[in-house]
């Protein structure tokens, strides 16, 4: 069983992660994965599942997993990292692991901000969205990992999805292990709730992801 949750109320981190952990025991995989964790909002899942679980330095957690998969090849290695982990400072290991076609799967929780230290302007923040960095609105293009990724690797599986879809959730993250299985890269983004930065209350947070489905496509790529 899954821990309390040290996420902020409302958060949706705790939904990927909870799904991922279904699959894990649908399985029987619990004992072959391995969950490695960017710094940031993601760090506070290090004791949230009962599976083998470490912190790495921020934005080496994809390369730090594609080292862990090398000395362990008979693992499941996960990558999971927000955001800014992913396509900020950790986006170099991100790109070559993918071009390499590492055989791990990362996680990208994307919430188009910075949310451990205060929703600052991220990576992902959308344009014309107000954050602690932009209060006048950020004039950025929104930047778009699962599409750059692609371009890189035709046998990655590679999707974007949303925490508030469960049964695609779900679907995504079996079929990224079934290609980290048969010795391909997977990554998956999902969109996921962040009250806190957003200053959203109840209804108002799932509006703020329906709108984030406009910038952002799901689906398979």
């Amino acid at each position: 069983m899954s821990k309390d949750s040290k996420f902020c109320p409302g958060c949706g981190q705790p939904v990927i992660l909870q799904t991922l952990y279904r699959i894990l025991q649908e399985q029987k995989l619990e004992e072959k994965a391995v969950l490695g964790l960017d710094i940031g909002c993601s760090l506070l899942a290090w004791d949230f599942l009962p599976v083998n679980t470490f912190q790495t330095h921020h934005g080496r957690v994809t390369s730090t997993m594609v080292g862990f998969k090398s000395a362990r090849p008979d693992s499941l290695s996960f990558a999971y990292a927000g955001d800014g982990g992913a396509y900020a400072i950790g986006l170099q290991s991100l790109l070559w692991a993918a071009k390499r076609n590492d055989p791990i799967t990362v996680i990208v929780a994307n919430n188009a901000v910075y949310g451990m230290t205060g929703g600052q302007t991220a990576p992902t923040s959308m344009k014309g969205q107000k954050t602690d960095t932009s209060p006048m609105g950020v004039e950025d293009e929104t930047f778009l990992g699962p599409e750059l990724v692609r371009n890189l690797n035709d046998k990655a599986y590679i999707a974007r999805t949303a925490m508030n879809d469960i049964k695609q959730l779900k679907e995504y993250l079996e079929k990224a292990i079934e290609a980290q299985k048969q010795g391909n890269f997977s990554m998956i983004e999902v969109l996921f709730y962040c009250p806190t930065n957003w200053r959203t209350w109840g209804v108002e947070s799932n509006n703020y992801l329906e709108n984030m489905k406009t910038v952002f496509k799901m689906g398979e790529f």
